[in-house]
Order: structure tokens, then C-alpha cells, then sequence
């Protein structure tokens, strides 16, 4: 068990040159023989585990491989990994995946940053590919690919039967090269948007002081001389590996500074590591205090705790999420809101709050397995519900077509915003 405990996204089409990712958590296992687990064989030879029948499977490979018309397309790997990917497929789990060899490689590559992409992160929402959220200033996020737009085709192939995983290795590409997505926004009318691979560079956080009528007074605090009352406004993009450096900076800028409360923006970001999530939490926290449970399958429990200094735990405080908000995000705001009862305005959650675990075989292919659930502090699954606003904002279709109207991070412009500060008030 690997206890960096880093989450690795959700598939991470920002794919795609992201090491840090952020949904999930994974241990690395070297596995050469998958039946050493299997208890209580009755037949050795064809790897029959007790009470299952494997006569149909071994029927039809053998009917099959005597009368198939094409014998050169009869493959017997090809047939071992895809009644493989099949068994892992039948738990209609989105995040447990067997990888064959070449596709097992080019995941690993993918989660050590190695590739272009467009910057969006992507997963399955009720079976269908789905943005979980653009990253600020990358092809995906120019060309107003929003949070919660279904993915239908990538370059003219339909994406209804593609693993989150097979459409991320349809997805990336070398820099500068082209991709075609068809994209559905709501119940409208699917469109094509062509756009051109990048390296993807991921904010971290970026903040600024806003007075709590709701206009804005400077990007760095250190620059006002504004002695009224004033919000720190604060925009984590991932919990990348910069951000707890650049977490503790802005916090020491903000202690010093006439802000008397703060909001807290977690929209569109998608996780990222979960020591980040729980050293944030400790600004916030007092120490010892339960910020994540994983549970496993066997009803065992690990709580994760705070162990910070808890100098922001002094400022009112309020949450801002949508539904781009994923994976270490929603542990974060989970623990604040359950331990602290911090609001959160805005809209749910997205929902990605299991474990994973990759194994690897010898012969180059791996299975990444989902093996546990995040839970609140308050023992909410975040998988199975997401985390709920307290006070729901939403932004109109209208809103959003018209050009100009919204500017997330604005007040005036940004509904869910105004919304925070009128709460702080």
C-alpha cells in the first residue's frame, strides 16, 4: 500500500500530462499467477474455482477455435484478454479496468505525465462519457467545453461501449495534433468541436481580496490599502504537488491581511493527491479531527485526521462547489462542512469517492480494481451520493449563452459567488 495516498483523476484527459492526478488512490501490487488467490480448486488443469462451471466457456472456445471460418483471426491471447476484460467489465464498475500489455503501458505513461492533451478531465455518469471539469486556459476550457457535457464520439467513433480508459487513449495525443469530440451541453443539439492537442499546465490557486459589497480590490492582497471589510477569495484549480506550498503562502498572506472572513472555491477541480486534501483540511481543523474514512469490503474502516495548525478555523467561512468537483475536492469540503458545518453554495458534487488498487501481472497487463469508498466524516459515501449544497445556485441556460454574462470568480458577473457573499453577510 502506497501511503502517499495519492488519487490519481478520474481519467484524466488533462490526461494527459498530469503525473499528480486526482480521483483516485492507488497501491501497486506485482502479481504473477491471478489464480494463487482462487481457494478450493476442484480442477487444477482449467482453473475451475468451487461452485463455478467453466464447461460453457471451454465449450465455446473450442467450437470456436474448430470452426470459425477465419482461422488467422482466432487468436487464443486475444481471446484470453477479452474474456478477462469481460468477467472485470460485469461488475459495472467504470473504474475497475483490466488493462492487456500495450494499453497497460500507455496508463502508466499516461499517469506519469508523459503525454498532450486538451484538458479535461472525463468519467462515466449513468453510463455516459462525461466531463467532470475544463482546466482554466487549455484547449478544452477555450473552446467552452463545460462541466457536465456528455462526450458522444471522439473522431466519428461513438463512445457508448468505451471504457472511460479507451476513450482517454482516443483522446490524447502529441502536441499539436487534431481531435474531434461530439458534445451534447444539456438537452441540446450534440455539436463537433475540433481541437488541438496541448501540454496541459495546471493552475493551483490563485486569490484576492473582495469587499464584501461584492466588488473586487485587488488579485494580491499585499497591494490593497483598503482598510474595510473584506472577504479572502480563494480558487484551488487541483491539489496538485504545488499545493500545499502555495496553500500555506496564501494563507500567510491572508493572515496578514484585512480580510475577515473567506470562500473557499473548489469548482471544476477535479482532486488530485489526498495528503493535500488532509493538509488543507488542517488549516481549517483542529487537530485530530476525522477529515476521510476509507471503508472496505469487509466493513474495515482507515480514518485519515487532521494534524494542522487550524489558523484559518478563526474565518467565517463558505464553500463553493459544482459539478466539476471531484475526488479530494469533496473530501475536502466534506470534512469542513461536517466537522465545522461550513455552507456550501453552489451545485452537488460529482461523485468519485472509491479507492483503486493496480495490479500488475507478469505478462504486462494490469487490473485496476476499485477496493474501497470514501467516507465523510459524517459517514456519507461520496461515491454513491456526492456532497449536496446547502444552498443551491444554479446557472441559467441563458446565462450561459450569452457572451460576457458569466465570468466565474467575478462578483456581479458570477451568480453562485454573489450568492456566498450574500452568506457571509
Amino acid at each position: 500500500m502506497i501511503r502517499t495516498k495519492q488519487i490519481l483523476v478520474i481519467s484524466i484527459v488533462i490526461s494527459l500530462t498530469l503525473g499528480f492526478a486526482g480521483g483516485f488512490l492507488f497501491k501497486n501490487k506485482n502479481t504473477t499467477n491471478p489464480l494463487n488467490t482462487i481457494k478450493n480448486i476442484i480442477n487444477p488443469d482449467e482453473g475451475k474455482p468451487e461452485n463455478v462451471d467453466f464447461s460453457l466457456f471451454w465449450n465455446v472456445y473450442n467450437d470456436l477455435n474448430a470452426k470459425y471460418v477465419d482461422k488467422e483471426k482466432v487468436d487464443s491471447q486475444k481471446i484470453l484478454y477479452g474474456a478477462i476484460s469481460g468477467l472485470v467489465n460485469s461488475v459495472g464498475d467504470p473504474y475497475t479496468t483490466f488493462f492487456e500489455p500495450v494499453t497497460s503501458k500507455k496508463f502508466q505513461e499516461e499517469i506519469s505525465g508523459s503525454f498532450g492533451g486538451i484538458g479535461t478531465e472525463i468519467g462515466k455518469r449513468s453510463g455516459i462519457l462525461t466531463v467532470i471539469a475544463p482546466i482554466k486556459d487549455t484547449p478544452a476550457f477555450r473552446a467552452g467545453i463545460k462541466a457536465g457535457d456528455k462526450i458522444l464520439k471522439i473522431d466519428s467513433k461513438p463512445t457508448t461501449n468505451l471504457s472511460v480508459e479507451e476513450a482517454v487513449n482516443l483522446i490524447r495525443g502529441k502536441k499539436g495534433t487534431k481531435v474531434v469530440l461530439n458534445i451534447q451541453t444539456g438537452t441540446n443539439t450534440a455539436r463537433d468541436i475540433e481541437l488541438i492537442r496541448d501540454a496541459i499546465k495546471i493552475p493551483t490557486i490563485e486569490w484576492k481580496l473582495v469587499e464584501q459589497d461584492g466588488n473586487p480590490r485587488t488579485q494580491r492582497a499585499e497591494q490593497s490599502s483598503y482598510d474595510g471589510k473584506k472577504i479572502a477569495y480563494i480558487q484551488i484549480y487541483s491539489f496538485n504537488q504545488t499545493v500545499d506550498l502555495e496553500f500555506k503562502k496564501a494563507s500567510e498572506e491572508i493572515l496578514k491581511s484585512s480580510a475577515d472572513s473567506l470562500i473557499l472555491d473548489l469548482r471544476n477541480n477535479p482532486g488530485g493527491l489526498l495528503d493535500s486534501a488532509i493538509n488543507l483540511a488542517g488549516w481549517f481543523l483542529d487537530k485530530n479531527q476525522v477529515v476521510v474514512s476509507e471503508m472496505f469490503s469487509d466493513g474495515t474502516k482507515n480514518e485519515f485526521r487532521s494534524e494542522g495548525n487550524s489558523l484559518l478555523k478563526r474565518y467565517p467561512t463558505v464553500i463553493l462547489m459544482n459539478g466539476g468537483s471531484a475526488s479530494a475536492s469533496e473530501i475536502l469540503a466534506g470534512a469542513l462542512h461536517d466537522n465545522r458545518n461550513i455552507k456550501i453554495v453552489g451545485e452537488k458534487s460529482f461523485g468519485k469517492g472509491s479507492v483503486q488498487e493496480l495490479q500488475k501481472y507478469g505478462d504486462g497487463s494490469s487490473l485496476k480494481v476499485t477496493i474501497a469508498k470514501w467516507l465523510t466524516p459524517a459517514g456519507i459515501s461520496i461515491s454513491d451520493k456526492g456532497i449536496e449544497a446547502d444552498i443551491e445556485v444554479k446557472f441559467s441556460e441563458e446565462d450561459l449563452k450569452e457572451e460576457g454574462k458569466i465570468e466565474i470568480g467575478t462578483p456581479g458577473k458570477d451568480p453562485q459567488l454573489d450568492k456566498a457573499i450574500e452568506t457571509l453577510r
